[in-house]
């Protein structure tokens, strides 16, 4: 009976700290709510053109980094420092 007890309350509590970072806080605002953001300029400079970088070429095309305030500016370097 006490092992019961004490799986149920274990359960519990992982489900009630699982869930605290669900609520609607600040972040959760739709973006029409907000002020506009200042656009902060930031140079990424990549080595190649690579397939590994997909997932980044697809925020810049979905317009992820301007959503978040960054002007994004893509250099490819080629291999240099």
């Amino acid at each position: 009976m006490k092992k019961r007890l004490l799986a149920f309350t274990s359960a519990l509590v992982l489900l009630l700290a699982s869930l605290t970072g669900c609520g609607g806080g600040e972040g959760a605002k739709d973006s029409g709510d907000t002020p506009e953001k200042t656009m902060t300029d930031v140079t990424l400079n990549e080595v190649a053109h690579s397939i590994f970088y997909a997932p980044m070429y697809v925020a810049i095309e979905e317009g992820y980094f301007e959503q978040e305030g960054i002007n994004l500016t893509l250099v490819t370097g080629f291999g240099a420092i």
